[in-house]
């Protein structure tokens, strides 16, 4: 085995990326694979994001832009939830990426996508059988749904909005100040002030990384008169 390697590796929570569950198996599949050979790793790329976050893979573009320059192989440790990430292996391989699963180096791009054809239609048969049993269980009288729902409608959830409201608010006026600064660099565009604030390391509300979607969010719950001076204050 020759060539040049740039890994990509993913696990889908914060906790797991703090905690490296999931990232040392993921390299051990990887180290294995390359064990022994002339070939050279260049870069590990490790993304803490959900499979079913499509769009937001900034460390899986940062890979293969990585392969792009250096005309080397994305290597990951399996082809894990296959479904979910077909839309990239295609993606990948319109680009002229070259692409290799460490758990199952012998599959190839047809294979990729005769799996991900099988796993389309698996789901759109379970979908199909749910409904129809559904359809009959509801013929027979049998009552579907959670009974109690129609409590948990009734009761009064304005307070709980009102808290999250005000955290949200309370949030944005934290990070404000850092938005602040960087547009006092002059005309700069949503998805840039994202990728700043993604390169100084600091995290959404919910500690995801920041798209141009969730700066607008903040920028919307700050007034106008709003400062944010305050938050420096003791």
């Amino acid at each position: 085995m020759r060539g040049k390697f740039v890994s990509y590796i993913r696990v889908s929570t914060e906790r797991q990326g703090q905690s490296g569950l999931g990232l040392d198996a993921q390299r051990k599949v990887i180290n294995d694979y390359l064990n022994g050979g002339d070939w050279k790793l260049l870069q590990e790329f490790v993304e803490i994001e959900s499979g079913k976050s499509a769009s937001n893979r900034p460390k899986l573009q940062e890979a293969i832009n990585h392969c792009r320059l250096h005309n080397a192989t994305l290597l990951v440790a399996k082809l894990d939830r296959l479904s979910r990430d077909l839309w990239f292996i295609t993606t990948i391989q319109k680009m002229g990426i070259k692409f290799v699963c460490a758990d199952n180096p012998e599959i190839n791009e047809l294979t990729i996508h005769i799996l991900g054809a099988m796993a389309q239609y698996e789901r759109k048969i379970i979908s199909e059988r749910t409904r129809n049993a559904l359809a009959a269980a509801k013929k027979r009288g049998i009552r579907l749904g959670n009974p109690n729902l129609g409590n948990y409608r009734n009761k009064d959830t304005s307070k709980a909005l009102s808290q999250k409201a005000r955290k949200a608010d309370d949030f944005a006026k934290t990070v404000f100040p850092t938005i602040k600064l960087i547009l006092g660099h002059g005309t700069i565009s949503l998805n840039m002030i994202a990728k700043l604030l993604n390169l100084r390391e600091i995290k959404t509300r919910r500690g995801g990384n920041w798209t141009a979607i969730a700066v607008s969010r903040v920028l919307k719950r700050i007034p106008k008169d709003y400062t944010g001076d305050d938050v420096f204050s003791d």
